[in-house]
Parts: C-alpha cells; sequence; structure tokens
C-alpha cells in the first residue's frame, strides 16, 4: 500500500507563493510504475470541509477546481516519487489543510482520469496546515 507525507505548508502573507510537497513510499513489485495511479490534492477548511483543489492523471492530464485555476500547478517528479503543489499569489481563502491522495486505477479506470472527488482515494497523507494573513 503506497504511504503518503505533505510537508511545506506555513503561515504566509497574502501575495506571497508557497510549494506543497507530498511524498510518496510503499509502492510493491509491479506497482512501481506511475502509470498505475491518479493523485490530487485536497484542502480541508470548516466551512467547505475536504475539496479537491487539483488531480494529475497517470497520462499526465491535470484538472483543478474554479478558485485554483490559474494560480495553483500540480506536478509529478516521478523520478523523485514526489507531487507537488505550487500555489501563487495566495489570497487568506486559499488556507486550510492540504492533503495530497494517490489511488492506484482499477481495470475499469481510464489512464486518463482525473479525479477531484474525495470517495475516489483511499490512501491519503496526515496533512500540512497553509495559513494565508491578509
Amino acid at each position: 500500500q503506497v504511504q503518503l507525507a505533505e510537508s511545506g505548508g506555513g503561515s504566509v502573507q497574502a501575495g506571497e507563493s508557497l510549494r506543497l510537497s507530498c511524498t510518496l513510499s510503499g509502492f510493491t513489485g509491479g506497482d512501481n510504475s506511475w502509470n498505475q495511479y491518479y493523485l490530487a490534492w485536497f484542502r480541508q477548511t470548516p466551512a467547505k470541509g475536504r475539496e479537491g483543489v487539483a488531480c494529475i492523471a497517470a497520462d499526465g492530464t491535470t484538472k483543478y477546481a474554479d478558485s485554483a485555476e490559474g494560480r495553483f500547478t500540480i506536478s509529478l517528479d516521478k523520478a523523485a516519487n514526489t507531487l507537488y503543489l505550487q500555489i501563487k499569489n495566495l489570497k487568506p481563502d486559499d488556507a486550510g489543510l492540504f492533503y495530497c491522495a494517490a489511488q492506484r486505477r482499477s481495470l475499469y479506470t481510464s489512464f486518463w482520469h482525473c479525479s477531484r472527488a474525495s470517495s475516489d482515494f483511499h490512501n491519503w497523507g496526515q496533512g500540512t496546515q497553509v495559513t494565508v494573513s491578509s
């Protein structure tokens, strides 16, 4: 089973940038292949619960929540086994507890499947907190 560990959160001023990292481990045997997984970043807040902000499919396709479009960039460094979320021009509404998630594709899940639905994922990190001051 894959394990995930987030880092890079912190307290920043509005307008600054931040890069969150998610290190993945625990691939075994034939699972050590990135085309088996799709990945995503989620943000959790008391007001909105856990919402998907960005996802990346096994083929590299990316999708973003409307609130993230243009300022958030999800990327995957396969050599480093690390998923990133770059956030530019941070706003107070961007704050929250950020989680990364990974899910192995089933036989019926396409190579380009990109999901921001929390119910699609069974592998989660512990979260990293982002606070934005205005």
